[in-house]
């Protein structure tokens, strides 16, 4: 798959969620307004929040995707992540903030109109919604899983594309609240205690703000300069390594740009024997073979250097204030 396809993909998912969740926010509000449900009115308020969300992943997308130019010559990748932290924030404090405040006023004072029917049938139709979205950002989740050689769960652990990210854990989140939401209008139903439709509301305000403090630490890690994973600087540091002129690789550092650029910085020993001609010439070589391997690789850059004593067979250092580390095994 293309980056041009990983790209269009991660926007259809995106669209296809935040029309999900517009749809979804109108009919829970109608029914949280007809039944008094304090659940409802939280779920209502989970997928209003999904929805900016979704439109704030939107903007990161198109934002993120703007070509280099003089004034940000690595490009604007980065500032994908700050909508996409924009979106976390807005999750943290209108989803979350809402529910539980509602749901500990419903628990004190509020009584229920006792109108569950259009509360069960909006739950329903919202919960297929949900999950025919869900389907579509598992299927890009596997996709790119495959195409980085790692596992769905480690994927969405270490991408830097936190908007495929995003849709993910918001849609698995929406199905719980849904589930959640349900069980708490039942129990107020057989029991005509309002206080399982408070907690219910309280809960769903809680699992928003473990998605968005989930997605706030993501997005933070990747503004302030994340290294690729353990896996892909060790396959970098090989391909290095590789080169018919190259000694060894003193320093090696790269850093997330955005969801689809990656920039490489190495420190490299070339042999004494080696001519101008040929340093150029490996440069070109590395610069080939790691964006063949890896076409997220958007700049390479080497700088030739003279190895200090005494770290023949040892690992190229992560920084230049690093001490060397020794040859890590491989991790899953």
């Amino acid at each position: 798959m293309s980056e041009a396809e990983v790209k269009s993909e991660s926007v259809g998912t995106v669209v296809v969620a935040g029309a999900a969740n517009l749809a979804i926010a109108i009919a829970k509000l109608v029914a949280g307004l007809i039944s008094g449900s304090a659940a409802m009115l939280s779920e209502a308020a989970h997928s209003v929040a999904d929805t900016t969300t979704e439109v704030l992943l939107y903007l990161a997308l198109r934002r993120g995707a703007k070509p280099a130019d003089t004034r940000h010559p690595f490009g604007y990748g980065k500032e994908s992540y700050v909508w996409a932290f924009l979106a976390a924030l807005f999750t943290f404090v209108a989803g979350a903030g809402f529910a539980i405040t509602h749901g500990v006023t419903t628990i004190l004072v509020h009584e229920h109109s006792g109108n569950y029917l259009i509360s069960y049938v909006v739950l329903a139709i919202s919960f297929v919604i949900e999950a025919i979205s869900l389907a579509r950002a598992v299927r890009q989740v596997r996709s790119e899983s495959r195409r980085w050689r790692t596992s769905p769960r480690r994927f969405l652990r270490l991408t830097a594309d936190t908007t495929v990210k995003a849709v993910f854990l918001e849609d698995s989140a929406a199905l719980i609240g849904l589930l959640i939401a349900g069980v708490g209008l039942g129990l107020s139903q057989l029991t005509g205690d309002e206080l399982y439709d408070g907690v219910a509301s309280i809960l769903i305000g809680v699992l928003l703000l473990v998605v968005a403090a989930i997605l706030a630490t993501s997005n933070i890690s990747l503004l302030v300069g994340r290294a690729v994973p353990e896996r892909i600087h060790r396959e970098i540091e090989r391909d290095l390594a590789g080169l018919p002129t190259v000694d060894r690789i003193d320093t090696l550092m790269t850093m997330q740009l955005g969801p689809e650029d990656i920039l490489v910085a190495a420190k490299v020993d070339f042999r004494d024997d080696a001519t101008g001609a040929d340093i150029e010439a490996a440069a070109d070589e590395a610069e080939r073979r790691l964006t063949e391997r890896y076409p997220e690789i958007a700049y390479v850059f080497l700088d030739p250097t003279r190895s200090l004593p005494g770290l023949e067979g040892r690992r190229a250092r992560r920084t230049q204030e690093g001490s060397p580390q020794e040859s890590a095994s491989p991790q899953p």
